[in-house]
């Protein structure tokens, strides 16, 4: 059954990421109309953030971000829609993307404030004082690693945790990040009214009162039952006391988190009946703008982080990588990995060895051959999630190197590789990793591969991914697929809330898929199947030597 939208109307999706602010909107055939972006160095630079992030110089692995930046960043994009004379009144739903696992820390005494916003001020100045503390840790952070393993501990094991919430504890999960705070700063927790995700949080500023959490950005947390869907009271005991009452209730993904604020109809003219649908997390709102819907088909966002998401019916919870509630089907999940070492290490790579140049990095991939000669690198500059290895380099070549055989070959640790080897040994590097990872976590067989994030505009970068998975690589008209699921979900949530019960989102695009924006096109072709084959080989002398790495370095 097809259900169509109002016409004329509107639907504006945001994302808001570890570097930027995005926002999309769509028109009634889901569309793309306008779009905005707000970059935090760049346009917000009073705040000192580099790639968005402060490094705690004083503290291993401390990774946080201003907390008021994101604040400033809603009234700057919308201010940037005023001037491109969006029509604010035909939007009739809102959604978003936040950055998953960061957290903010209401003060006491903050859902007053929020809810008598004064439109003619900007919502900085009028949160100034909001928050019990002005950092928020993000997902880059890796400072909780003995909170992580008191929280296994406390309920019986990492696979058991991994059991009951979807995953083992990460130091960039939620829950270990809240007992941190409550035992580092027992102030701050004190002082906390209410702890939001970055989506949840997003989406208070825009109805005026604090926003649930949704059920798929609530399994980022090592903090909900993940086939109850409510919060888990054993988790809860082992993280910090009264912390349920501080986050509240969950909510469905597709679900109205409330109406727009009066601060919002006042200050850009929003109609006062535009809906606030729930904000979820950024890899779950790609899933919805990728329209991913089949097993089999995989998902892989080249980004800040890079990640790797599918879905399934039967989610089996193991000591690697995570599974969620998948955000526009109750019924079944998705699952996921996710390495933090993506563009920024590609672009170190490019900085050191390509003349800061993409062109000359594109080159230096076109020139080498595929298997790169035997080398092979492990490229860490900051603490790695998948394998868990803290920052280093380390390069191999595999002796007596034949693409033939790859029986009782040795590998032996070296300093260096010549600019182009270590190029492609980075490219080769990550897709290997994520193959072999995406393997050994048993993902529906592969089918095709739709990729995304800023790297998936890159073919040549596309053709190694191409060949070292052995299938077809799609793309999306626009790489960041977050703020397109975003205002997806917006009008899929109007859809749910306008019949009463929720409807599943493939019908509003089924049979008409190639007139919208949502469309996945063929960007290139499978690999050949014999290099293919090689690679199968490469990969596995590859976790040979990262299994070896894990054991000698790996945080425990």
């Amino acid at each position: 059954m097809e259900y169509s939208l109002p016409e004329d109307s509107l639907f504006l999706g945001f994302d808001s990421s570890t570097q930027s602010l995005k926002a999309t909107v769509l028109d009634s055939h889901l569309n793309i109309v306008a779009s905005e972006v707000i970059v935090f160095d760049k346009d917000l630079p009073h705040y000192k953030t580099k790639d968005g992030v402060y490094r705690d110089p004083s503290e291993s692995g401390r990774i946080v971000s201003p907390t008021l930046m994101w604040v400033e960043a809603l009234d700057l994009i919308l201010e940037g829609f005023v001037k491109s004379k969006l029509d604010f009144g035909k939007i009739v739903a809102v959604s978003g993307s936040g950055q998953q696992h960061g957290s903010v820390y209401w003060k006491k005494g903050s859902s007053t404030t929020l809810s008598s916003l004064n439109p003619e001020k900007p919502l900085l100045t009028q949160l100034s004082d909001a928050f019990s503390t002005n950092e928020s840790p993000i997902w880059m952070d890796s400072s909780t690693t003995s909170q992580c393993r008191e929280m296994e501990r406390t309920v019986g094991g990492a696979l058991a945790l991994s059991q009951l919430t979807g995953s083992r504890a990460y130091e960039r999960f939620t829950g270990p990040q809240i007992r941190k705070i409550f035992e580092k700063q027992p102030d701050v927790y004190n002082a906390t009214e209410r702890i939001s995700l970055v989506s949840s949080f997003m989406a208070s500023l825009l109805i005026g009162g604090y926003a649930s959490i949704d059920e798929t950005d609530g399994a980022g947390m090592n903090l909900m039952d993940l086939r109850q869907r409510i919060w888990s009271q054993k988790v809860l005991k082992a993280t910090a006391p009264g912390l349920e009452e501080k986050l509240g209730k969950l909510a469905p993904a597709h679900a109205v988190a409330g109406t727009i604020a009066s601060y919002f109809v006042d200050r850009f003219q929003f109609n006062k009946s535009c809906l606030i649908i729930q904000w979820s997390g950024d890899n779950p709102n790609s899933l919805a703008g990728l329209t991913l819907n089949t097993p089999g088909d995989l998902a892989i966002s080249l980004g800040t982080s890079d990640t790797i998401f599918g879905i399934t019916t039967e989610p089996q919870p193991a000591l690697e990588g995570h599974v969620f509630p998948n955000p526009v089907d109750p019924s079944c999940y998705m699952v996921m990995l996710c390495y933090k070492n993506g563009s920024l290490t590609r672009e170190d790579v490019r900085n050191r060895c390509a003349e800061k140049s993409w062109d000359v990095f594109n080159n230096f991939l076109e020139d080498t051959r595929p298997l790169n000669g035997g080398k092979l690198g492990f490229y860490y500059m900051d603490h790695e999630i998948l394998p868990p290895l803290p920052v280093g380099f380390h390069r191999y070549v595999l002796e007596n190197f034949s693409e033939s055989s790859f029986d009782s070959i040795k590998a032996s640790e070296v300093q260096e590789f010549d600019a182009p080897s270590e190029v492609r040994a980075i490219i080769e590097g990550q897709f290997l990793s994520m193959r072999a990872h995406t393997e050994r976590f048993g993902m529906p067989s592969l089918k095709r591969i739709i990729a995304t994030g800023g790297a998936s505009a890159n073919k040549t970068i596309l053709k190694a991914m191409a060949s070292i998975f052995g299938c077809e690589i799609y793309t999306v008209q626009r790489p960041d697929s977050a703020s397109l699921g975003a205002a997806l979900r917006a009008a899929h949530g109007w859809v749910c809330n306008k019949k009463g019960s929720f409807v599943p989102i493939s019908c509003m695009y089924e049979g008409k898929l190639e007139k919208t924006s949502l469309e996945c096109k063929l960007a290139m072709p499978a690999g050949d199947e014999q290099l293919f084959l090689k690679y199968t080989s490469l990969m596995k002398k590859r976790m040979e030597i990262e299994d070896r790495l894990v054991e000698k370095l790996g945080r425990k």
